[in-house]
């Protein structure tokens, strides 16, 4: 099978394609490098069955010459940094709808009918404190990025329910690994390697999230598209546990050597606009099926900070 990889030179993307290549697709990569880096890539560089092209998904005839020939589209490109839109504003309506029409459009016109993509667990919001199930609602985004995604999912139903096209769409928990470029691991780590003996930590501290490891999110991806068939498959993708912020910083620092480390909180139950300081994804229709996370929230946080103090 031929899979076209969008944002496959980035964090989670660069994952799959490892697992793709592994399960023997063919891959091509769809990458503009704007998060994403070739050194996740170079190992395949000698593979035939492997191809990258550096290219915008804002290119619609370029997605559209690229895209010929493949039998499945794993939709991975996004912008990764959520705050971006308190001050881009447009960005997050390109990188999502738009670019999301651009893949679909070319995929109708060359006669692709799958398309895999990964959504967000940001697009339920605010919340009750329960564990969301799929059929939550209604979906009302809090952030430009979450209405990015919801928009997305929208388009790939019509374009389902208009062109006969198979989805599997997945709501991700807080993906933390290795490769990560960005998130609340990262940050911390920079910040303490800039100042050991502080640490500010937005909000309270107390917002209490699902981490899963992106080997989990990898599998679980590939597990739902092999083990299920509806014509749209939605599945949450997050384990059953949770972590806090400040448990995050404490495992940081305890893994960096540090000691006397004062936590500054900028106060506040959020984070910054748009934050959702508390959900738990209810994972169970995606686990009937037989995925299980391998790592509770600890420890994918835990084995994540580790990975990434080894790569810098």
């Amino acid at each position: 099978m031929k899979a076209f990889v969008t944002g496959g030179a980035g964090f989670i993307g660069s994952h799959l394609v490892d697992k793709l290549i592994d399960k023997g697709y063919r891959v091509t990569v769809f990458d503009n490098l704007s998060s994403g880096e070739k050194k996740y890539m170079q190992h395949h560089f000698d593979n035939d069955d492997f191809n990258f092209i550096e290219g915008d998904l804002l290119d619609l005839e370029l997605v559209k010459k690229s895209i010929k020939d493949h039998d499945v589209v794993f939709h991975i490109s996004a912008n990764p940094f959520v705050r971006l839109g308190e001050e881009q504003t447009r960005l997050d309506l390109e990188q999502g709808p738009v670019v999301t029409y651009n893949i679909l459009e070319s995929m109708r016109i060359h006669g692709i009918k799958k398309i895999v993509f990964s959504s967000s667990s940001v697009v339920y919001a605010e919340t009750p404190p329960i564990a969301l199930p799929e059929t939550y609602g209604p979906t009302l985004p809090i952030s430009l990025y979450g209405a990015g995604k919801l928009g997305a999912e929208g388009l790939i139903s019509a374009f389902c329910g208009t062109f006969d096209f198979q989805t599997w769409i997945y709501r991700f928990a807080n993906v933390v690994g290795s490769r990560g470029t960005h998130g609340i691991i990262v940050d911390f780590i920079d910040k303490l390697h800039k100042n050991p003996n502080e640490l500010e930590i937005l909000g309270d501290g107390k917002q209490q999230k699902p981490y899963l490891h992106v080997s989990d999110i990898v599998n679980g991806i590939l597990h739902g598209f092999q083990h299920s068939n509806e014509q749209i498959n939605l599945f949450n993708l997050g384990p059953d546990s949770n972590t806090t912020v400040t448990h995050i910083a404490e495992m940081i620092v305890e893994e960096m050597g540090l000691s006397d480390v004062e936590f500054k909180y900028t106060g506040g139950s959020r984070g910054w606009k748009g934050d959702v300081p508390r959900f738990q994804l209810d994972a169970a229709k995606i686990k009937k099926l037989g995925w299980k996370e391998n790592y509770t929230s600890d420890e994918a946080v835990r084995k994540s900070i580790k990975e990434v103090l080894d790569e810098q």
